[in-house]
């Protein structure tokens, strides 16, 4: 008997998937997309520039037998369900399988699920519909869009500059950078001096003279004000509130990854690849499950279940003063967005309950997902809030205090939150009013240039910008680093010589295409799209007419930036040698190029890593004809050994095979073992 056809994206879903719906549907992985945008046509675009931008698909290299077989998987399938991701690009993705398999409107359906959890996926069929056509010209549009940008200004930016790319968010974002430094070098500090009163359990600072803002320049300055100040204070004013300290929404996929910059030290690509693992499914002890909601989401919405189901943990755990009943309406507004905040499928699945199936930093993701939802969810911290003003001779000096007198939410969110408590001593049961300073001191400041942009708050600004989405800020940056536009300096983002050259030259030509605001524009034109608003095809043209002569005149206008030369003379021809770009890096060539062909060999170092396992050469670092490093045996081609990732030198207790360095891990080459 036919089964029912389920095609997932990714392979690691598909037998977790397949465990649920049981012995009547049979679930495969499509392994992400099958076809792209072909580089035929005009500038090898893809696309016909003539016929309203009319796409041409070609399959991606190595996917033709994945195809193939899907095929064959349709073939023999009753019927077929299209589960790829809840977003537009998975939305994209089922339309190219239905396209390409050959399905018809009578035998597929697609779902959705946000969550690999047995209850989510078996209720996915309960709201099968047919592929959204809106959100695929959506997520289309924005691949033609980025391929027309990113080859066309490539290809400029590569002849006539030391740059490698170009794209339409990562140019506005590589000028934020650039911006910001030239806002550091621009930058005049400007000296200023504080005052501070020290008391025997406390300090003040000076904020105010005769209750007008006071500000001190200079040495004479302060010397001044210090002439006039006593050690005595008189007490003026003691207040005294009770606040409520509120928890923050749950995770989106910009919030995670700030939150695990800042706090885990991990990037925003190695973020995502550990909440994508978390999200396909964990193996448990009893079962393989998703330990996480979908991972590429703007929304702080939970589920009514999942808040009924918290509420519940947080009574029996921590007690009913710890629920934050009165947040549920705050969470579940904008009831209408299909998705969901990032956050744990069980909450009775508690980090401590999977630590032994995860690894570190797995564990430490998982640990501050679950955290931030929980405390979401939970009642408010509450603080008393102690501040005094003290008078001396009309110089007002205010010192603060806090206290927390109810945990609420952090409880369980104080790893991941700094709350200082400061204690002032009762100053409104002083009898004489007066209170005696032991000492009065200045310092002298200077105010600080804004600060480089680090990871997090490079997302965050263009999250708040509206550059870019969810999913792209992490590729986004990482093309940033890897093209080296920026070098990351104490864990923030310095542009380098090319950085700038790249962004200025862009700018001459292109100011009016690549800023924030065009780009945001662009953003909101898409969404216009994916709502039905915009017919896809008239945004990408009126784009087109107003990039496209850009691009001519900046290949015609655009000054060359000379090659750099090294001080010596060709031995052919006595021109000077230059260094030049080639496909597979820098080189040694004579200037006189083409009449002169000559090219300096290049001497190569050998790094040897360690001893070969199979003979008596040294595993050494090689690199392919595209540049890609790789470790093997010096002995080629007698010996073969080779490794992707670099050896340690230890063999693998269980296996004997080599163990490698592998994502921060160390890892077995030939089994399963990791190091601890």
């Amino acid at each position: 008997m036919a089964k029912n056809l389920v095609i997932v994206e990714s392979p690691s879903k598909s037998k977790t998937i397949e465990k649920y719906l049981g012995k009547d549907y049979k679930v495969v992985s499509s392994k992400g997309h099958i076809r792209d945008l072909s580089t035929k046509g005009k500038f090898g675009l893809g696309v016909d520039i003539e016929d309203h931008f009319k796409p041409n698909y070609t399959t991606i290299k190595g996917k033709k037998k994945v195809i193939d077989e899907l095929k064959k998987d349709v073939k023999n399938a009753s019927f077929v369900y299209l589960a790829t991701d809840p977003d537009r690009e998975g939305e994209a993705i089922s339309w190219h399988l239905y396209d390409t398999l050959g399905l018809t409107e009578d035998n597929y359906e697609r779902i959705v699920f946000h969550e690999i959890t047995k209850n989510a996926v078996i209720d996915s069929f309960n709201h099968a519909r047919k592929i959204d056509q809106d959100l695929v010209n959506s997520q289309e549009t924005r691949r033609i869009l980025d391929r027309i940008i990113g080859f066309r200004l490539s290809k400029l930016v590569q002849s006539k500059t030391d740059g490698k790319s170009a794209g339409r968010v990562q140019s506005v974002a590589l000028k934020l950078i650039v911006d910001r430094e030239r806002e550091i070098m621009a930058f005049v500090p400007e000296e200023y001096w504080s005052v501070t009163a020290h008391f025997k359990e406390f300090d003040a600072d000076l904020a105010t003279y005769n209750h007008k803002k006071l500000e001190i320049h200079n040495e004479v300055e302060v010397n001044e004000v210090m002439s006039k100040l006593g050690n005595s204070f008189q007490i003026e004013k003691v207040d005294k509130k009770t606040k409520n300290k509120k928890s923050k929404a749950p995770f989106t996929t910009s919030t995670l990854q700030q939150l695990a910059s800042n706090k885990l030290n991990m990037s925003a690509k190695r973020t995502m690849s550990i909440a994508q693992k978390l999200y396909e499914g964990i193996e448990l002890e009893d079962e393989t499950v998703g330990l996480i909601t979908y991972m590429r989401t703007d929304s702080i919405r939970l589920s009514d279940e999942f808040i009924k189901n918290t509420y519940g943990f947080i009574k029996g755990k921590y007690g009913e003063d710890y629920i934050g009943y009165a947040k549920q309406a705050k969470k579940t507004e904008n009831v209408q967005d299909a998705h969901e905040a990032i956050r744990p499928t069980d909450i009775n699945r508690t980090p401590e309950k999977v630590r032994p199936y995860l690894s570190d930093d797995e564990f430490k993701l998982y640990r501050m997902i679950y955290y931030r939802a929980l405390a979401s969810l939970m009642a408010d911290a509450k603080t008393n809030n102690t501040s005094v003003t003290l008078d001396n001779n009309n110089y007002q000096f205010k010192a603060s205090g806090q206290v927390i007198i109810f945990d609420g939410y952090l409880k369980v969110y104080s790893d991941y939150e700094d709350t200082k408590e400061s204690i002032l001593p009762p100053l409104d049961t002083y009898q004489s009013n007066v209170i005696v300073s032991n000492s009065i001191t200045n310092e002298q400041h200077f105010t600080s240039p804004p600060a480089r942009y680090s990871e997090a708050k490079l997302i965050k600004e263009m999250e708040e910008l509206g550059i870019g989405r969810p999913s792209t800020y992490a590729k986004t940056i990482d093309n940033i680093k890897t093209r080296n536009y920026v070098d990351v300096v104490d864990k923030k983002f310095k542009p380098t010589d090319t950085g700038f050259e790249v962004t200025d030259k862009l700018q001459e030509f292109f100011s009016h295409l690549i800023n924030v605001e065009y780009t945001a524009n662009m953003e909101h034109d898409l969404d216009e799209i994916s709502e039905g608003k915009e017919v896809w095809y008239e945004i990408v043209e009126e784009f087109f007419k107003e990039f496209e002569p850009a691009v001519e005149k900046a290949f015609t206008e655009m000054e060359k930036k000379e090659p750099e030369k090294t001080g010596e003379s060709c031995p052919e021809c006595g021109h000077d040698l230059v260094i030049r770009k080639g496909k597979y890096g820098s080189f040694t060539a004579c200037s006189n190029y083409p009449e002169c062909k000559y090219i300096k060999a290049e001497k190569k170092e050998v790094v040897e890593v360690c001893d070969c396992p199979n003979c008596e050469g040294k595993i050494v670092e090689r690199k392919t004809k595209r540049g890609k490093v790789f470790y093997g045996c010096n002995n080629f081609p007698k010996c073969k050994t080779a490794y992707w990732d670099k050896p340690t030198g230890e063999k693998c207790p269980e296996c004997g095979e080599m163990l490698v360095e592998k994502k921060d891990q160390v890892k077995c080459s030939g089994c399963a073992f990791i190091k601890e």
